[in-house]
């Protein structure tokens, strides 16, 4: 990484308050070039908390921009950090149309030229194109990291989606056919309910809601502001989980009415690592070439700089900055003369829970779907097999959203080779993987209910197994997610598994595994009857990979990673002994597996205006392998804000937990906010969510679905 400390303009930093047409001010810190001269704007708009928990990340980048010309704005969405409100949305979704006014009234402002630009990582990133949905006139180009199709509002309309139907000329099996919105949707694969990602981001979004503004920057009317934040909070399961209550979330500003409505040019980003990068593919098929481009590298949830494993990084805020020079500034960068997509294809690895630095190289493509690739079936072969997968069968998926931690990516496969099914196909001469594999799979379910994982692994010649990449299917979801297709137990079908996006070679002498299971704990609640299994007849079931061909002549290349110094963000050393990033524990009397987690860093952080920040979490998921019922998760979470010059001393403490019967799923969250040795707020929200049954109808939102 290399730090920058010369550029071409001298900048400047303040903060600011943004008003709002309904009287909300949101905070907002500006870095300004040293001009006469008024510039483009760059806006990051996100539900983080500028002041401390983004201000080392937005050091990196805010001032970079404003050193090469532009204002750089970052700004707390409503109801975090410290603008004012209760958060946007259901679950604290950052806001349309407050992103809409935050554009227009930088557009206005006499130091910018009336040109504006938005970037974003994760949530920002995908604020950047619900705000780019509404179209607002001054936004002209979008930077999008790693963002995620809405679960509530996907791009593509359900209309839009058409199911198989064994008559139709037109192929299903076709690795370019569109898929339905809920089969790409990362929360909800295959119609899924994704249990344990999708309630440890909830209780990560309600701790982070329930975080106090900071009287150093909002002054006296801090605790009042607080506490009218914290009783207008719910958990986000709790209005999910009711259809009633969906129409208090905004659901306008996504790109599921109208990919056209989207006048701004798109550069899309993803990480190969990262749950969400199937929206880059997505917005390649769906918005004008003239004004996308996609790139998708060997990233965990994160910015492509950073250097985070696995990695490598590349010169990110310099390729952005041909982005905004061409589309806010007129300049002819190139930019648009490069590859429709440029993607990294990795070569073999040894398997590693946190590595650093991938094999492999970049291509570029023309178009997507790519001229480049072509469909190629592999057929399996043998009898009917069952597949009837221990309930601990998944964890070692690794973390769901890599954040380059030390056990974040998944380890050596073999064991979970071991508790599937596994197809095996030599790869005779190098074969390179490019886009979404398919599976068919015929299949016999004994129970009413059930799912099918499919993990495509790169076996090596010592035996080590290396995840490539997977996917999902509820077999009530296989008509589409948006809907519950009925099935008389016994009965024989034919469904297909969409695997996530890849770039993949597979060296000669390697192996191409394909493993199919019945259980994915604790990614997938395991459904009543997962103990039945299925059965697997490979006389009708192929994979498909989208091979693609090897490139000759020299590969793409990217500049050094740089940034503006440090913010100078310390950590005091501590002779504590770190927990471990993942333990899983096993109870051999009991016969119940318990997977531990601590998602995030201890230790406390000292920031240059004083602050310090305690933060500690820990997720632990557990099951029998009797009984599905078994399943149960817990998510705990605390965070203390200091400041020991003025005595300021917040605490908030969140606890959330998930149990299930046969009819129903029972979620709970506990909140508590302490002001001092003061208990301000305390308060526990239980929802019982039903389980949704293969003969009764699904509600309209496949979030709702309950398996």
């Amino acid at each position: 990484m290399r730090i920058r400390t010369a550029f071409p303009h001298e900048t400047a930093h303040d903060d600011v308050w943004i008003p709002l047409q309904d009287g909300t001010r949101l905070y907002a810190r500006v870095w300004r070039p040293l001009t006469d001269e008024p510039v483009p704007a760059l806006l990051e708009y996100h539900p983080g908390r500028l002041t401390d928990a983004t201000a080392a990340r937005d050091h990196q980048r805010h001032p970079w921009y404003a050193g090469h010309g532009y204002a750089s704005v970052r700004v707390d969405a409503r109801g975090y950090g410290n603008s004012d409100g209760p958060p946007a949305g259901a679950g604290g979704a950052t806001g349309p149309s407050d992103g809409v006014e935050v554009v227009e009234w930088l557009a206005a402002q006499p130091w910018c030229d009336g040109r504006v630009g938005m970037f974003g990582l994760s949530r920002g990133g995908s604020a950047a194109l619900r705000v780019a949905a509404l179209a607002p006139e001054p936004l002209k180009a979008v930077v999008a990291v790693c963002p995620a199709d809405d679960p509530y509002d996907p791009y593509e309309p359900y209309s839009t989606y058409k199911p198989y139907d064994p008559h139709d000329p037109y192929d299903p099996y076709d690795p370019y056919r569109p898929c339905h919105p809920c089969d790409r949707d990362a929360e909800h694969p295959g119609g899924s309910v994704l249990s344990g990602p999708t309630r440890a981001r909830a209780a990560a979004v309600l701790g982070l809601a329930a975080q106090p503004p900071d009287p150093r920057y909002v002054g006296t009317v801090w605790r009042d502001d607080w506490l009218r934040r914290l009783e207008a909070l719910h958990p986000p399961a709790r209005v999910r989980a009711d259809p009633r209550e969906q129409g208090t979330r905004e659901g306008h500003g996504t790109l599921s009415g109208d990919a056209g409505a989207v006048r701004a040019a798109v550069l899309a980003v993803g990480g190969w690592h990262d749950p969400y990068r199937d929206t880059v593919l997505a917005l390649l098929e769906r918005l004008p070439a003239d004004r996308v481009r996609g790139l998708i590298g060997p990233w965990p949830h994160a910015y492509p700089d950073h250097g985070l494993p696995p990695g490598p990084a590349i010169g990110f805020l310099q390729e952005t900055l041909r982005w905004w020079d061409h589309w806010l500034r007129g300049r002819d960068t190139g930019v648009m003369a490069e590859p429709l997509l440029r993607a990294y294809v990795t070569g073999a690895r040894p398997p590693a829970a946190g590595c650093e630095g991938l094999p492999g190289r970049w291509v570029g493509e023309p178009s997507w779907p790519s001229p480049n690739v072509t469909p190629v079936p592999y057929a399996l072969r043998g009898a009917p097999v069952p597949v009837r997968s221990p309930l601990h069968t998944g964890l070692d998926a690794g973390r769901f959203v890599p954040r380059g931690g030390d056990a974040d990516l998944p380890p050596d496969q073999r064991e979970e080779d071991a508790r599937s099914v596994c197809f095996e196909f030599g790869a005779e001469e190098e074969t390179w993987v490019l886009g979404r594999p398919r599976v068919r799979l015929r299949l016999t379910c004994p129970a009413p209910c059930g799912q099918v994982v499919a993990r495509l692994c790169d076996v090596a010649p010592d035996g080590t197994s290396v995840l490539v990449t997977r996917g999902v299917l509820d077999l009530s979801a296989r008509a589409g997610g948006d809907r519950t297709a009925s099935r008389a137990p016994g009965a024989t079908e034919d469904v297909v598994v969409e695997l996530g996006g890849t770039g993949h070679a597979f060296p000669p002498g390697h192996r191409i595994r394909l493993a199919v299971s019945s259980v994915y704990w604790p990614w997938l609640w395991p459904q009543p009857g997962a103990e039945a299994g299925l059965v697997l007849d490979p006389s009708g079931s192929r994979l498909e990979l989208p091979v693609r061909t090897a490139q000759s002549g020299p590969p793409l290349v990217f500049g050094e990673p740089e940034h503006a110094e440090p913010l100078g963000v310390s950590s005091p050393a501590t002779l504590d002994e770190p927990r471990p990033s993942r333990l899983v524990v096993r109870d051999v009397a009991k016969g119940e597996w318990r997977l531990e987690l601590a998602p995030c860093r201890e230790g406390v952080l000292v920031y240059p205006d004083g602050l310090e920040v305690a933060e500690d979490a820990r997720e632990t998921y557990t099951v029998e392998d009797a009984d599905p019922l078994t399943a149960r998760a817990r998510w705990d979470r605390s965070v203390r804000m200091h400041r020991p010059e003025t005595g300021w001393d917040a605490r908030v403490e969140t606890h959330s937990g998930i149990v299930c019967t046969a009819a129903e799923f029972v979620v709970s969250d506990e909140l508590v906010c302490g002001d001092g040795d003061e208990v301000v707020f305390h308060r526990t929200w239980v929802t019982r969510i039903p389980r949704t049954t293969p003969t009764s109808p699904a509600p309209a939102k496949c979030p709702n679905r309950g398996h």
